[in-house]
């Protein structure tokens, strides 16, 4: 058995005995990690040159992956102003590690046994609502629903240990497309705004509707880089204000780091009354 390629296949940091487990003896190991092939982390977890350095730490803490760490391991949108210590679960008995963390101690909601690097899906989710601010948590939870195997139904079932995840589980919708709209939606939210997205206009869908009238389009980088894209949507624009729509279109950049010039425009919008039906 080949133990650093069995390592890499299962994500770059293994428990030992969960290689013994599949076939290799205590001697190869030992053989492997002579030659270099893997590294010894602490005494029973082995990790290969290459590994993700996150689930190093976790391993090497004795802890798994939590909050912004876990999310960030599952591919979530995690905004790019956030923070980038490393976020551990610990039990609330174990030992402080070494390493500079954030540190969660508290009792799983979903057991994930004693060899799991990265905390369940729910804890995440919960360790998000009650570490994170709610802007940031918002929009975690929004791509945790676009991105995971849970559904908005289920996440409303579930009997959630703090406020703050009770509360998101009654603002998120599970409809947004990105990050920068859920960003977008909840700042407008509390203006007291009707903000729908994903709304179907002139054979298309728009992301974001102010009212009966409002359009605005969030241009982020993976669907308008293009020509082909900037003339789809110069078409589509022009095709919306034909039917008496006003259409604000605004960038990555102008959401996460102009915002007072988008807050300014609509706001402008909104005073001309071009959010209001004929």
């Amino acid at each position: 058995m080949d133990v650093a390629q069995f390592v890499a296949s299962r994500g770059g940091v293994v428990h030992r005995a969960e290689v013994i487990e599949a076939g290799a003896s205590p001697g190869r190991i030992r053989a492997a990690v002579l030659s270099g092939e893997v590294e010894r982390l602490r005494r029973s977890w082995l990790a290969t040159a290459t590994a993700p350095p996150l689930l190093r730490t976790a391993a090497t803490a004795s802890g798994r992956l939590a909050c912004l760490s876990a999310a960030r391991h599952r591919g979530w949108w995690v905004p790019p102003q956030v923070e980038d210590l490393p976020h551990l679960h610990l039990h609330p008995h174990a030992a402080v590690p070494a390493v500079p963390a954030v540190l969660h101690w508290t009792i799983p909601l979903v057991p994930s046994g004693p060899r799991a690097l990265v905390e369940s899906v729910v804890d995440t989710l919960e360790h998000v609502a009650r570490c994170q601010p709610r802007e940031t948590a918002l929009v975690l939870w929004e791509s945790a629903l676009a991105r995971e195997d849970i559904s908005l139904p289920v996440l409303r079932s579930i009997d959630w240990r703090s406020t703050a995840a009770r509360m998101l589980t009654a603002e998120v919708t599970g409809r947004m497309a990105s990050g920068l709209e859920s960003i977008f939606a909840a700042r407008l939210r509390r203006w007291g705004l009707d903000v729908r997205v994903q709304v179907l206009l002139a054979g298309h869908e728009v992301d974001a509707l102010i009212g009966e009238r409002l359009v605005v389009q969030l241009d982020g980088f993976a669907f308008h880089s293009s020509s082909a894209d900037r003339t789809r949507d110069v078409a589509h624009d022009r095709e919306l204000a034909a039917q008496g729509y006003t259409v604000l279109r605004f960038t990555y950049a102008d959401v996460l780091h102009h915002w007072p010039r988008v807050r300014r425009a609509i706001s402008l919008a909104i005073a001309q009354g071009r959010h209001l039906a004929a």
